[in-house]
């Protein structure tokens, strides 16, 4: 790819390959208007499951950093006035450039810096150098496009300077979006094979730890439900640690590993429940897509949450306690609240007959 397209529109997504923000990708893409011709920069690992219009002149960007250094160079080189970048990475351009810059934010790590507390020593220094570029950079950006108010909120707390005027400061827009799969079998007509399911990979605010200890609990108590799980080949530690206390308290929790799409759809036919003890997200893709085929939720009392569906429990997602006992409301077994005694049988209940 080699020269400008005047007033072109450019999609920037360089390392974005896995998760949610790889399926958002993939649906924006699959749908783009036709016809118009745009340039692309695009993950190279992400190349074989997307579908690209005609249109496109794409850049395959290499997960190396002169590869991402020579992405950023490029697109400095493509772009012209009048041009407009989404930049569906999360971050602004590393160089000056005279366009329109949207970028799509949908990683709340980049915002709140203790969320990243509990990470590996490497992904920590990679999130600090990805938060230093989204804060020294963010003034060449025109527009930030979030999916709810909650973020929304966020960027407008991130900013927070009160000497920012209006003109100053970026248009934070809500613009939600999810492409839909059909359902293979409807859920009234399958048969559960599994009470709950969490589909997240393993990093530290998706919380599997907390819930962990909350199946233990559950445990000791007599109660084992089922649960699936979907982690994936980065999360080995986390994958051990579930096979040693599955193995040590009796607990009926399998991975099933990390999984398309279209697989994750056809489960949820086969499940009573989605459990989701997430700390934080920008969105959440699994609770739009639970309340879409109409699987119950369980989820934190936490404002993403009611920014995208209705829970049929919420819990205290930091809180095994808390969880176990949503778990237990939800299949008819709710602990009892305390009964209350009056003063005298306090008193009896103390002193005895002295």
């Amino acid at each position: 790819m080699s020269g400008k397209i005047k007033k072109s529109f450019i999609f920037y997504a360089p390392n974005v390959h896995t998760g949610g923000g790889f399926i958002l990708l993939r649906a924006l893409l699959s749908n783009m208007p036709g016809g118009k011709p745009f340039i692309a920069f695009l993950d190279v690992r992400a190349r074989g499951g997307l579908t690209l219009p005609a249109s496109a002149m794409v850049t395959w960007v290499e997960p190396r950093v002169h590869s991402r250094l020579n992405a950023e160079l490029a697109l400095g080189a493509a772009s012209a006035p009048g041009s407009t970048v989404l930049c569906f990475h999360g971050l602004p351009p590393l160089l000056s450039n005279p366009v329109r810059a949207v970028v799509f934010l949908q990683n709340r790590l980049y915002l709140e810096p203790s969320l990243s507390g509990a990470f590996k020593w490497t992904t920590r220094l990679r999130l600090e150098f990805e938060r230093f570029v989204a804060k020294a950079f963010r003034h060449r950006v025109s527009e930030y496009i979030v999916q709810t108010p909650d973020m929304q909120r966020a960027v407008m707390n991130w900013y927070g300077d009160a000497r920012l005027s209006r003109r100053q400061m970026p248009l934070v827009r809500v613009l939600p979006f999810a492409d839909t799969i059909p359902m293979p079998v409807s859920r009234a007509d399958a048969q559960a094979e599994w009470d709950f399911i969490y589909v997240a990979d393993g990093e530290a605010h998706k919380n599997h730890r907390t819930l962990l200890a909350a199946w233990q609990l559950l445990a000791q108590e007599g109660l084992r439900p089922s649960l699936a799980l979907t982690l994936g080949m980065r999360d080995e530690v986390l994958k051990r640690e579930l096979e040693d206390a599955s193995a040590q308290h009796g607990l009926h929790i399998c991975n099933l590993g990390q999984l398309p799409r279209e697989d994750v759809m056809a489960l949820y036919v086969k499940v009573r429940a989605l459990i989701f003890p997430s700390t934080s997200e920008s969105f959440g893709l699994p609770l739009v897509e639970a309340t879409l085929v109409g699987l119950p939720i369980l989820a934190p009392e936490l404002d993403y949450v009611r920014d995208v569906c209705v829970p049929i429990q919420t819990f205290d997602p930091h809180s095994p306690v808390s969880i176990a006992r949503a778990v237990k409301r939800f299949l008819g077994q709710p602990d009892p609240t305390v009964e209350l005694s009056t003063p005298a049988e306090f008193w009896r209940a103390l002193l005895g007959n002295v």
